[in-house]
């Protein structure tokens, strides 16, 4: 199996680490893997996007015009993004960040209010987890246990005490994405 995902939003969102765990939890579970970034010159406030394939096996390229699945943070993200899911896909949005939701009948479209969970938490800086966790939900690609052991094995030593908060994030994200 291979999914080929886009992660939007921006900078700050968290948009970058959920595509590295996405792939990073790929990798520790025997997958083939890419992981390419791409976002303005202000990390923080400008637009990001990471484009990430997990696969069973070789990937040709990283390189893609149209994605299994969208997940997207913001309206410029949705604008730019929704004509490019393909026919039967998944797009993912945040309804906090979205004015005009998507308009596609030909996909299925699911929402996810991850910013007023992440707030219910006490913490906006596990609102991507939330947004991984619902992901997993809908496209189970990866395991959340595997998840769990790869931020064990890529965060540094001394956040390990965030853990277990961001893991309860990624369950209420389980919990919370609704298909529209």
């Amino acid at each position: 199996m291979k999914k080929e995902f886009i992660i939007a939003g921006f900078g700050g969102q968290g948009v970058l680490s959920m595509g590295k765990m996405l792939a990073y939890t790929g990798l520790m579970e025997d997958k083939e893997v890419t992981w390419m970034p791409a976002y303005g010159p202000e990390q923080r406030g400008g637009t990001a996007n990471v484009t990430v394939i997990v696969s069973d096996s070789r990937i040709s390229s990283p390189i893609l015009s149209k994605y299994d699945v969208a997940v997207v943070l913001n309206q410029p993200s949705l604008d730019k993004f929704e004509p490019k899911v393909k026919e039967g896909g998944i797009l993912i949005y945040d309804g906090n960040g979205i004015i005009n939701p998507p308009k596609r009948k030909d996909i299925q479209v699911y929402r996810i209010d991850a910013m007023k969970k992440a707030i219910e938490l006490k913490n906006a800086k596990v609102f991507n987890m939330i947004v991984l966790g619902g992901m997993l939900k809908v496209c189970p690609i990866v395991s959340v246990q595997g998840l769990e052991k790869a931020l064990f094995k890529s965060l540094p030593e001394r956040h390990h005490h965030l853990i277990p908060l961001n893991m309860k994030a990624v369950n209420v994200g389980l919990e919370s994405i609704e298909q529209q």
